[in-house]
């Protein structure tokens, strides 16, 4: 999408240090923090919202990302959390799971 900041990340259009980065997502840290670490994971496929998945696949890979960057940031205590709608808190419309630990 032309006007997601994600996907201006994704596109190097805006810098950003990639905490994690494979061939179905990406992870930044937030520039908001909610939490000591707070990791944002991404899919680079533009997907408006969990409401918007049509294969669960992606879902599945951004699960297994979290595991591998977990491991990588010595995190073993977190918890993860998809916004869902600006109604629920999401802010950017493009799929993506927090991942906040202290």
């Amino acid at each position: 999408m032309k006007d997601c900041i994600f996907c201006k990340i994704l596109n190097k259009e805006i810098p950003s240090k990639f905490v994690y980065e494979d061939d179905y997502c990406f992870a930044i840290n937030d520039i908001n923090p909610k939490a000591k670490k707070h990791i944002l994971v991404i899919p680079k496929e533009h997907i408006e919202s969990l409401n918007s998945v049509n294969d669960f696949d992606i879902v599945k890979k951004m699960f297994e990302a979290i595991k591998k960057i977990n491991k990588q940031e010595n995190i073993s205590h977190f918890k993860t959390l998809i916004n869902t709608g600006s109604n629920a808190g999401q802010e950017v419309m493009h799929l993506h799971i927090h991942i906040l630990s202290d």
